[in-house]
């Protein structure tokens, strides 16, 4: 009678330490056909099965308890739920930056309480997203542009969360992001109201439906666009767009860009160059290390409109900080002026012969966009190992990027602007008619310009 495995000798394996026989029998009475899970191991024959809803741990893959109908989906929070936190929580984010610094600056002077400091912060919120709030002044609606960005990146980021709730990753239609921005816009209208009434007739007030339909839009959009970037619904949006709009709308973008960051630069040499007569602003309201601290982060937060004022300096129409003003490289007509810091830098008589050389920076800001559209153009037809797009294609796309820009640079200088109060304040700002078909007219020959100048040099 041969021997049976257990009457052979057994040998320790060295690195195992399991006998090397039963090894073999086990591995060796394996299916290969039958293959669990990576790092699960096989069930063997008279095994106890695991009770329902049990996950086995250590190496064991864990797997989740299947729902009512078999789906092994992890269980997300309801919409209503979802859209409430994150809403929620956006609001408070934004909302509490604007407390602490209107309210230290208030505190400073002691002029408030603790519960007026926190009315003070939702006013300056609501006026953040573009909700006028009458004063003793007058009706004040400049939207500080810092505080507006803050809020629109987090309702971008509360629409992709609420985005996970519904799905969108799964099944990137365009009925569940609007699902989302309807859900948010409604949450955030909600607050906005909400925020108006509680400042109630004392100080500072809004009006509770202004309110309530402006945050909601607002909520609304930038949650619309969160929700599309993260389903990835924009980039197959954009692929299925022919490619001479694409790449035009691109350009536009990049040339709005540029016409901004060349605003910022001259804005803040011009404050730089007058930080003397800033500082003496500051100084002069007299209320110690921590207020005069908040008025300089107010006045940052106003840095993004003063960014698009200057690039409305540079493209010709200029700006207004008051009734009957104006702030152009060929006129400066202004009065007595409110002594904010951020208006130290304004220019004191026209520019001269300067501003033919100032006015050159939005043209060579469409170059580069032209030139970055032929680099792009080329460096894909190359990646797709495709022939170089035609002449007609480049001139076309250009083309394009002028309107694109135009119309990005007249909404900005439309979300600049607004009263400072009422009599000679009611008006400041840009014209955004006048910013957009100048923007319009500079990028559509810069770009034109530098598309041609960027294929004929990359092909050689």
């Amino acid at each position: 009678m041969p021997p049976t495995f257990s009457d052979r000798p057994r040998r320790l394996d060295p690195l195992q330490g399991e006998p090397e026989a039963d090894r073999d029998v086990r591995l060796g009475d394996r299916d290969p056909n039958d293959r669990g899970p990576r790092g699960e191991e096989p069930e063997r024959p008279g095994a106890r099965p695991d009770p329902p809803g049990r996950e086995r741990t250590g190496s064991a893959a864990q797997v989740p308890d299947p729902g009512p109908d078999g789906d092994e989906r992890p269980r997300r929070a309801p919409l209503p739920v979802a859209t409430a936190v994150a809403t929620l929580w956006a609001a408070l984010v934004s909302y509490l930056p604007v407390a602490v610094v209107l309210g230290a600056t208030r505190l400073a002077e002691h002029d408030t309480t603790f519960v007026g400091a926190a009315r003070l912060g939702l006013a300056g919120w609501l006026l953040g997203h573009g909700v006028p709030v009458q004063t003793d002044a007058g009706p004040v609606g400049l939207a500080p542009l810092a505080l507006t960005m803050l809020a629109a990146w987090r309702l971008m980021r509360a629409g992709v969360h609420v985005g996970r709730t519904v799905g969108v990753r799964r099944d990137p239609t365009l009925g569940r992001a609007l699902v989302v921005a309807a859900a948010v816009g409604t949450g955030y209208g909600i607050l906005g109201a909400l925020a108006a009434l509680a400042l109630g007739g004392d100080g500072p007030t809004a009006a509770p439906l202004r309110a309530l339909l402006t945050l909601a839009v607002f909520g609304a959009f930038a949650s619309f666009a969160g929700v599309l970037r993260c389903s990835g619904a924009l980039g197959s949006v954009a692929r299925r767009t022919p490619p001479v709009l694409r790449h035009g709308v691109r350009t536009g973008v990049v040339a709005a860009v540029l016409l901004l960051a060349a605003g910022a630069g001259i804005a803040g040499l011009a404050v730089a160059v007058g930080g003397g007569e800033a500082g003496g602003m500051i100084g002069a309201y007299r209320t110690g290390m921590v207020g005069q601290a908040g008025i300089t982060v107010i006045s940052l937060g106003y840095a993004p409109n003063a960014a698009v004022w200057a690039a409305s300096f540079l493209l010709g129409p200029g700006f207004a900080v008051g009734t009957d003003t104006v702030v152009r490289t060929t006129e400066v007509s202004i009065g007595a002026l409110p002594a904010v810091p951020l208006l130290a830098g304004l220019p004191e008589g026209p520019l001269g012969g300067v501003g033919g050389v100032v006015l050159a920076g939005p043209v060579l800001a469409g170059m580069g966009a032209g030139w970055l559209l032929a680099r792009r153009m080329l460096r894909t037809a190359a990646g797709r190992q495709a022939a170089p797009p035609g002449w007609a294609t480049l001139l076309w796309a250009a083309v394009v990027g002028g309107p694109v820009a135009g119309l990005l640079m007249g909404v900005a200088a439309f979300l600049s602007g607004g009263p400072l109060g009422g009599g000679r304040l009611a008006e400041i700002g840009p014209s955004y008619w006048q910013v957009a078909a100048a923007a319009t007219v500079v990028v559509l020959v810069g770009t034109l310009i530098g598309a041609v100048a960027g294929r004929v040099v990359t092909r050689r």
